[in-house]
């Protein structure tokens, strides 16, 4: 995917946490001593081994929560205490669509003293690290508040790549000069992006042309072997 753009340097969203019904946090791997609301534990470890192959390829890695009702800076906590000090590893991502989302429906919005919070926590730990926020929704995402953070839209079924271009305009100007990010490549999608010649490519220059703060550009895991298949 990256070399499809000059200068690209390969990226992977790599989930840490999911939510797990009916409001708990589940991440993968076992807990730390101490007390931890609505977070759940894993036995073992199921991310280190990646991100040590990570680390030696070079990636580029977020670290994404799907919080549910868990306490976001807790969560922040818990995985860069663990897993900051991989070199691969570039800041965290929290996927708003599930930020309290048995209370509010696609998740609660994040406020600018959340967004700030947070923010200054993920940086804490690297003044280099970066936090995204993730929805589809623009009226999710805190209304001010920019700094250190990355907001990534993962909107889908958009009809065609015009439609997608319209969409991911608006989320790019919405935010600027923010950096924004985008998923794409999802199966309600398919029927019109595995008729363009090279879709990664096509769909990433046509959305780099038209949106000057576009910094990060992810193809889903759902589709992805369809590109690239296992060898």
């Amino acid at each position: 995917m990256a070399s499809r753009f000059s200068g690209a340097t390969p990226a992977v969203v790599w989930i840490v946490g999911e939510m797990l019904f009916p409001a708990d946090c589940g991440l993968s791997f076992p807990s730390p001593a101490g007390t931890y609301p609505n977070i759940q534990f894993t036995p073992v470890d199921r991310n280190e081994a990646y991100l040590n192959a990570f680390d030696q390829a070079g990636l580029r890695v977020w670290l994404q929560a799907e919080p549910g009702d868990a306490d976001v800076p807790t969560l922040i906590d818990l995985v860069l205490r663990r897993y900051g000090g991989h070199p691969s590893v570039v800041g965290l991502g929290i996927d708003v669509e599930w930020y309290q989302s048995g209370a509010y429906e696609e998740g609660r919005p994040v406020v600018d003293a959340e967004a700030r919070a947070w923010s200054e926590r993920v940086r804490s730990y690297n003044p280099d690290f970066v936090l995204f926020l993730k929805h589809w929704l623009i009226e999710k995402m805190p209304s001010s508040y920019r700094t250190g953070i990355v907001f990534v839209d993962d909107s889908q079924e958009l009809g065609s790549l015009d439609a997608m271009l319209e969409e991911f305009a608006g989320w790019g100007e919405a935010f600027a000069p923010a950096e924004v990010g985008f998923q794409v490549g999802y199966e309600a999608d398919q029927t019109w992006w595995s008729g363009l010649a090279d879709p990664p490519g096509d769909i990433g220059r046509a959305l780099l042309e038209r949106i000057p703060n576009m910094t990060d550009l992810y193809w889903v895991d759902f589709t992805a072997y369809t590109l690239w298949p296992p060898r």
